[in-house]
């Protein structure tokens, strides 16, 4: 299996939240691996050509997964157009990778935000179920200045290994947004390393809650799925990578792009 950097990208051009246009994203970056540089992949040669992307696309929020402190700071110094919430999900600070949520500071205000564990336990680091690391959900209230609309946007990495974790993490993000958000607008984005046929994938799609963009799109391109195993070559419908959006928002368009 060659080991190569993944790019899967959701994109949402435009978003439609009632008459305001959004640009969303999740974007798995690929954590700062010092194997990844025998390849001649490592995270000094992948920033420059994310950072890029990112500006070309100019999203207006996008969830990352995998994203390690350094590799943050490096984003940060980077794209200065973006703030963004979330913390390590190791000790609820800086170890360990986030999810992080990246807006743009002129168009967007953070109103509210916060993370919990995929676990039995939400409040502290810790692994859930039959996991073997330690998963988060990083969110935000946010408000476009332009328009006034306030929306919530969800984000998370869940296990790569556990079956039930990755069910009961579904079932405990849809009970979050239930409780905390009521019938205001939800976006979830991830990295939820299941795909369209998969019991976890289900349970959100079944939620009567949210709804895959990938169904509802007024325009659809995605020439390949989100998972292709670090193998540049392989074709897939498989689909890991999701922005799940509530039923406030008409998707215009989506893509999964493969640019890096």
């Amino acid at each position: 299996m060659k080991r190569i950097f993944i790019c899967c990208i959701i994109y949402l051009l435009p978003l439609a939240l009632f008459s305001q246009r959004l640009t969303v994203a999740s974007y798995n970056i690929r954590n700062d691996n010092p194997e990844d540089k025998n390849q001649g992949n490592g995270w000094e040669q992948r920033n420059p050509v994310i950072q890029s992307m990112i500006s070309f696309y100019d999203f207006d929020l996008w969830g990352a997964q995998e994203v390690l402190h350094n590799q943050l700071i490096d984003l940060l110094e980077g794209l200065t157009e973006y703030d963004y919430i979330g913390v390590g999900r190791d000790d609820g600070e800086t170890k360990g990778e986030y999810a992080p949520i990246f807006y743009k500071k002129e168009k967007m205000q953070k109103l509210e935000s916060g993370h919990f564990w995929l676990s039995e336990e939400t409040d502290y680091p810790n692994k859930g179920w039959d996991a073997v690391l330690p998963r988060i959900c990083t969110w935000g209230k946010f408000q476009d200045k332009s328009s006034k609309k306030k929306f919530w946007f969800f984000n998370l990495h869940m296990d790569h290994v556990g079956i039930k974790a990755r069910s009961e993490s579904a079932k405990l993000v849809i009970a979050k947004i239930k409780e905390m958000c009521g019938k205001d607008p939800v976006i979830l984005s991830g990295d939820f390393n299941v795909d369209q046929t998969s019991p976890g994938y289900a349970v959100l799609h079944n939620s009567g809650v949210l709804q895959d963009t990938y169904e509802i799109a007024e325009m659809r391109f995605a020439l390949n799925g989100t998972f292709n195993a670090f193998n540049p070559n392989s074709m897939t419908v498989s689909r890991i990578d999701h922005i799940f959006v509530s039923s406030s928002f008409k998707v215009v368009r989506y893509g999964v792009l493969t640019d890096t």
